[in-house]
């Protein structure tokens, strides 16, 4: 990476989520040794601390549509700041939630500091779900499934229209990388936004990197470089258990690296997020143990 320091941002946003327990994954992240093991890769380590996020018992949850909205873009305005600052100091923004919702508040941060010198970012988006429902398609009223519809523009103006611009990604620059579980409703939106889907049965069918050199093609072509937002459900329950929304046949452990250490071989990712890691229905931190690991791999970790 260019960047030779990593500025670690917490995010313990559980309220885009129907189960509990994800904004506790912050925590698991930085017990399992996250910013000591960054900093043995080389890296200047900085821990900025978490936003401060409303808890759920405190608040309405409000329309059943789109679940305690006002308050996930609250959380999502103050990361976008954070990320925002983090870049323009010429640092690596890596965010650790909390449920994906988050990711809204990431990439406009990025996009934001990026817009400034007339430039932008793609997006490779690693998750089991398409994560591109809105108020009117998803089936919960969950956020955490529609973060990746509002930044290409997509979802309720709160949430797209952060910074009062919108969108913060252009699709045909954005790659979802081993979906395979989509609401009925969404399946169109998929389709038809322009971008790039890579399901499991891709992956089974052409192998992990030629699906990744794609996926890396798509995200930098014409952009400055690139943001990796790593849903740790991607990866299967076998390795993963620790997840709100598992879903069996996922990423394998070699796979999952390989889509890792290939991101971090382009020496062009700006930022990054790793979320919906879920401490309460894990064995062990096996699931936050491996959420560092694949971090590790991203900036640059390698067996030999």
């Amino acid at each position: 990476m260019h960047q030779t320091t990593v500025a670690i941002i917490g995010a313990p946003l559980d309220l885009g989520a129907g189960r509990r327990g994800v904004d506790m994954g912050v925590s698991a992240l930085r017990f399992a040794g996250l910013g000591e093991k960054i900093a043995a890769l080389g890296y200047t380590v900085e821990d900025w601390g978490n936003i401060a996020v409303e808890q759920p018992e405190r608040v309405s949850s409000g329309p059943r549509r789109s679940r305690y909205l006002p308050q996930i873009a609250v959380a999502c305005l103050q990361l976008a700041e954070l990320v925002d600052q983090a870049i323009n100091a010429g640092k690596l923004p890596l965010v650790i939630g909390g449920d994906h919702s988050v990711a809204v508040g990431s990439i406009s941060g990025v996009s934001k500091a990026l817009r400034r010198k007339k430039k932008s970012a793609g997006v490779i988006w690693i998750d089991a779900h398409a994560d591109m429902n809105t108020p009117q398609t998803s089936p919960t009223g969950n956020v955490h499934g529609m973060p990746l519809a509002c930044v290409i523009g997509m979802g309720p103006r709160a949430l797209t229209h952060i910074f009062d611009y919108s969108p913060k990604v252009d699709p045909k620059n954005v790659a979802l990388v081993a979906v395979r579980d989509v609401d009925a409703l969404e399946k169109p939106h998929v389709r038809n936004s322009g971008v790039r889907a890579f399901t499991m049965r891709d992956i089974d069918e052409r192998g992990m990197r030629a699906v990744m050199e794609e996926s890396i093609q798509i995200a930098l072509a014409g952009t400055e470089g690139l943001h990796l937002s790593l849903d740790i459900d991607a990866c299967d329950p076998a390795y993963a258990p620790g997840v709100g929304t598992p879903v069996r046949g996922g990423l394998s452990y070699r796979e999952a690296h390989l889509a890792m250490e290939m991101i971090g071989d382009t020496g062009r990712m700006l930022s990054m997020e790793v979320v919906e890691v879920n401490p309460i229905i894990d064995e062990a931190n096996r699931t936050g143990l491996l959420a560092v690991e694949l971090v590790l791999s991203a900036l640059g970790k390698r067996i030999l």
